[in-house]
């Protein structure tokens, strides 16, 4: 007879949590993203990604490329990935805040993560919430943030005592690293 247990973690119950990164080549010419999806322990659970190339750079405004190149390989990481997680968080230099407010809304909450020493852009349609991480750092949600009690909160709250708010857009960046070995992608602490 099997010795009955519960998974003290609800890994099962609380999903997944998505950190969407987006990374350019020095010449703005070729953009890599990755949509990394980990559960409560941070073990990988899905990764995807894709790369989107611009062709001709003189026919874009400069500010357009980086929003057309992140919307497109959005769109199709969120295509390809299998699972949907509780929330997707993604860096705020990387991602500005039209791409979720404005141009892709999705079903579920979208968290862009920011220094308060950095001066970070944002919508009037995000939900701020500051986090401890050891660091402070500002969260900027969209449509809301995730309400106390509920799952995504709590599955948020774990990460973040566990060290591993941030950590997981590292191991994207890795993963693009071994993807495209061609390009080598920006350090996240640099």
């Amino acid at each position: 007879m099997p010795i009955p247990f519960r998974d003290a973690d609800e890994a099962e119950a609380l999903g997944t949590a998505g950190y969407l990164r987006i990374d350019a080549s020095q010449d703005n010419r070729v953009f890599r993203g990755a949509l990394f999806l980990v559960n409560v322990r941070g073990e990988p659970i899905e990764f995807t990604y894709n790369e989107v190339k611009i062709p001709s750079t003189f026919l874009w405004r400069q500010e357009d490329i980086r929003r057309h190149a992140a919307r497109n390989l959005t769109t199709s990481l969120l295509a390809t990935c299998r699972k949907v997680p509780q929330f997707i968080i993604c860096l705020a230099e990387e991602v500005d805040h039209q791409l979720f407010c404005n141009e892709i809304h999705l079903s579920i909450p979208v968290g862009r993560i920011a220094s308060p020493s950095k001066s970070t852009p944002h919508s009037e349609l995000e939900v701020q919430a500051d986090i401890e991480d050891p660091q402070p750092l500002h969260l900027f949600w969209f449509p809301g943030k995730p309400a106390d009690e509920s799952p995504e909160n709590r599955l948020l709250s774990k990460l973040v005592t566990r060290g591993l708010l941030l950590e997981p857009f590292d191991r994207a960046l890795v993963g693009l690293r071994e993807a495209y070995p061609d390009q080598v992608g920006r350090d996240p602490t640099e």
